[in-house]
């Protein structure tokens, strides 16, 4: 939807005004916005938020969460159609805010701009606020592998993670788990996992966070680099060997964070979003597994790798035509000491914000900042990728190696067709 398709179909909303009096972000009584999250598992903690906003100024926020395999950008398409935009609402990167050119409020003149690295900035501004960093690694448990005497950092090698994978296999019993590594590749509900978050690696594992030498080539009509990707199918081979059998290719996305926090696995393939879940819905379980130290460990397919891909995850923007001032002023308040504690100490995000104090409680927050601050982190440029990629092609052929359709060359060989094909079109 660029902005001449947009142009036609808006309908303007009158954009109310902050009226002053009511303290730093106070609004007119009865005003209300609204803001579409694609993160449903902080839901209740927005829902929090937006009472302790709304007690504090009179401003109602209302939060309408998205998640599991819905559709975002097409729903907002749909709203946009409607002339039911929210004031707020989610991108996840290049493409996303693409769909949006010239309906987005350009934020850098806002306090918290210059409060963070982490904007999502274009030669439109900086159209998105970040509200947490997240990773993608190969996350484990920590006492899992100190009882079987394996040191997490020298798993920086395809080699090193495979000797790791069969001492591991051969302890099982001894280990009190299922299996190796907690995997899905499930090709209806989880092609977001493997599609976007294993594939990514293939992207950016390794790499500076300015490096974009394998999205470029992805981006240039469906390019891969074979040699590199043929290392990392090669290792996607190994999550299939080790992985639970019984979640491999039907498993859902609740029953391998469950598995995990359980300590049934030592690995799991996904990123530091899962030690909310950890922390709450699966807080039994994770418990009586000794509320187990987490950590990561690169997709390291090629030698030497010793990074994790870090970012923040996908952005708020806020839509021109809506209630800019009172959207921009709750934006500012969640970058406040009060509500940071919510996102943080609650919610279990890592702030973007220099500004603020907390350190999360979470299995994860004290891995990335450690990544962090050793310069050991790759961005997310999967982000950029066409829209529907992970969905429509990467994720469906994830499926097929793990169902044993194909072998490690013919993963690549499929994996390249299908880019490409979908490049084409």
């Amino acid at each position: 939807m660029k902005r001449k398709v947009a142009r036609v179909l808006l309908t303007t909303a009158a954009v109310v005004a902050v009226t002053a009096g009511l303290g730093a972000f106070a609004s007119a009584e009865g005003e209300s916005i609204r803001l579409v999250n694609g993160k449903i598992e902080i839901d209740s903690q927005l829902k929090k938020l937006a009472e302790m906003y709304k007690e504090e100024t009179g401003v109602e926020v209302v939060i309408e969460s998205m998640g599991g395999g819905i559709d975002i950008q097409g729903t907002l398409k749909g709203y946009y159609q409607g002339d039911n935009m929210p004031d707020i609402f989610v991108n996840g990167g290049a493409t996303d805010f693409a769909n949006w050119e010239g309906l987005l409020v350009d934020m850098s003149d806002q306090e918290w701009a210059s409060d963070t690295d982490a904007a999502y900035v274009n030669e439109e501004g900086t159209i998105g606020f970040p509200y947490t960093t997240e990773a993608v690694g190969l996350a484990y448990n920590a006492d899992i592998l100190e009882k079987a005497g394996i040191d997490p950092a020298t798993l920086t090698s395809p080699d090193a993670i495979k000797a790791a994978f069969e001492t591991i296999d051969g302890m099982k019993a001894d280990l009190g788990i299922d299996a190796v590594v907690g995997y899905c590749a499930e090709v209806v509900n989880l092609y977001w996992s493997t599609g976007n978050h294993v594939f990514a690696n293939y992207i950016d594992g390794g790499l500076d966070r300015d490096d974009t030498t394998y999205i470029d080539l992805l981006n240039d009509g469906g390019q891969l680099d074979m040699d590199r990707f043929t290392k990392f199918a090669e290792f996607v081979g190994l999550l299939n060997q080790y992985s639970d059998p019984a979640l491999l290719v039907s498993g859902t996305y609740d029953q391998q964070i469950l598995n995990f926090a359980s300590g049934k696995y030592a690995f799991v393939t996904q990123g530091s979003w899962i030690g909310a879940t950890m922390t709450s819905t699966d807080a039994e379980a994770y418990e009586a597994a000794g509320s187990f130290k987490c950590g990561m460990i690169p997709y390291a397919f090629e030698d030497g790798m010793d990074t994790i891909l870090t970012n923040s995850p996908s952005w708020w923007a806020v839509y021109k035509d809506g209630n800019v001032e009172a959207a921009e002023a709750f934006l500012q308040w969640l970058t406040t000491d009060a509500a940071q504690e919510v996102l943080v100490m609650e919610a279990g995000f890592v702030s973007p914000f220099k500004s603020c104090a907390y350190v999360a409680n979470d299995p994860f927050a004290q891995t990335i900042t450690d990544y962090q601050s050793a310069g050991k982190t790759s961005a997310w440029h999967w982000l950029n990728m066409k829209e529907g990629l992970a969905q429509n092609a990467t994720g469906q052929v994830f499926g097929m190696y793990a169902q044993g359709q194909l072998d490690a060359a013919g993963f690549a060989d499929a994996m390249q067709s299908v880019i490409a094909d979908y490049y084409a079109n």
